[in-house]
């Protein structure tokens, strides 16, 4: 096992690109390369030991690797890119881009996060203690590839558009999500436990969105399938009942909505739609 620690030197204004910061890159260097690696601190190119002390413990050739990063890193982005095994600890706020197009490995935030956490990941767990930003688990913008595989885990909040174009893996939000979950969804689980801001599955095609809590309304391109007594997240049962609509039929699409019934008395219209 090896385990590296970074900490930061002193605050940065200009944006910070981390992409070298992952588990693969690290663990076929030497300390000496991994201080000498190349970073861009705004339009400057600097190795990576003129932002971070980085100190190495429990050296091993053999065996995984941990990486521990400290600081206020909210204008740092790309940490853990591409990664596909190992662990990655940050204990502070972080910014844009984490764990994008992860394959493995497991990164944990200790703090919030900004937007695009996830984009276009593979496999792997995230785990963020705080609230994140928009974009979670999606496209870039102008593309169609969202996450497609691996699990991630949001203690707090998130922002808009969560799992927009996602295939596959599992979302988690424990707080209250924004306006369009799931937009464009092609395919996993996005699991809301708090309210959703509206609009949840917009242009889905298949997949399963879940609200636990209060959802103002349904698009009017769903209709109502059935109210089924619980619904399955992973290996996690979650208790309802649950109103089950099917769409978005606007894009002839066969994706699940599904509203708690009991957070959700304004929905009781719809019961006299299902077949």
């Amino acid at each position: 096992m090896r385990e590296i620690k970074l900490s930061l030197k002193e605050p940065f204004i200009p944006p910070l690109d981390c992409s070298v910061i992952n588990t693969d890159n690290f663990y076929q260097n030497s300390l000496e390369e991994i201080k000498a690696l190349k970073i861009w601190r705004g339009n400057r190119e600097v190795s990576l030991e003129d932002v971070f002390s980085i100190h190495e413990e429990n050296i091993s050739e053999q065996g995984d690797i941990k990486i521990y990063i400290e600081g206020d890193l909210s204008k740092a982005r790309r940490i853990g890119q591409g990664m596909s095994f190992g662990e990655i600890i940050i204990k502070g706020n972080y910014g844009l881009y984490l764990g994008a197009h992860m394959k493995g490995g497991k990164i944990t935030v200790y703090g919030d996060c900004g937007s695009w956490v996830g984009v276009e990941m593979e496999g792997g767990f995230i785990e963020v203690k705080g609230n994140v930003g928009d974009y979670l688990a999606s496209s870039y913008r102008g593309t169609t590839k969202g996450m497609k595989g691996g699990t991630i885990l949001v203690n707090g909040n998130c922002g808009v558009e969560a799992c927009g174009w996602m295939s596959g893996g599992i979302v988690k939000v424990m707080g209250n999500s924004g306006i369009f979950p799931g937009i464009h969804m092609k395919g996993g689980i996005i699991y809301v436990k708090g309210d959703c801001a509206g609009r949840a599955g917009a242009n889905m095609i298949a997949g399963r969105v879940i609200i636990n809590g209060k959802v103002d309304d349904i698009l009017p391109s769903f209709k109502i399938e059935e109210v089924r007594g619980s619904v399955k997240v992973g290996d996690e049962k979650i208790e309802g009942p649950f109103y089950v609509f099917v769409g978005d039929l606007s894009d002839e699409g066969d994706g699940r909505l599904f509203v708690h019934v009991n957070n959700n008395p304004h929905l009781k219209k719809y019961e006299e739609y299902i077949p």
